[in-house]
């Protein structure tokens, strides 16, 4: 289970680090692909499975069905957890997430965000304003 907010910084070459009480269970595979809200989701290869297989099963017929499958499994790309405990993001992932230097690692539960810290900063705020909003919203929901 990923939980927590991490803040790590993006080296010259792409690489981040991961905290280390995920080190160990990403080093087993892990996936990154294009996130929502301008971020990157990154998944266990485990977890990736279930998703990927729930997107390839969308009906294609469905021009909204392919656009998310599209963008979820085009922009995957199967990544490693070096020695250091850092993995490459590939550049196409970065550009689209628009990180820079300093970056959030957020865990989610099955998945960890990676976001530029200012859009991460911009984003908790307008969320914490809404939050009473967000909580009645979530009770409809059943949470």
């Amino acid at each position: 289970m990923f939980i927590g907010e991490y803040s790590h910084n993006l080296d010259d070459k792409g690489r981040l680090a991961i905290p280390k009480k995920f080190q160990s269970v990403l080093s087993k595979g892990a996936v990154v692909t294009r996130g929502l809200d301008n971020c990157l989701f990154l998944y266990t290869s485990s977890e990736w499975k279930k998703l990927a297989d729930k997107l390839a099963n969308l009906p294609f017929s469905q021009a909204k069905s392919r656009a998310f499958a599209r963008l979820m499994l085009a922009g995957a790309m199967d990544i490693a957890i070096d020695k250091q405990g850092r993995a490459i993001l590939p550049e196409y992932l970065r550009t689209f997430a628009g990180l820079k230097k300093e970056i959030v690692v957020a865990g989610l539960y099955n998945r960890l965000e990676l976001w530029d810290q200012k859009k991460w900063s911009e984003y908790t705020k307008k969320t914490e304003k809404e939050s009473e909003k967000i909580a009645e919203e979530m009770f409809d929901l059943g949470i």
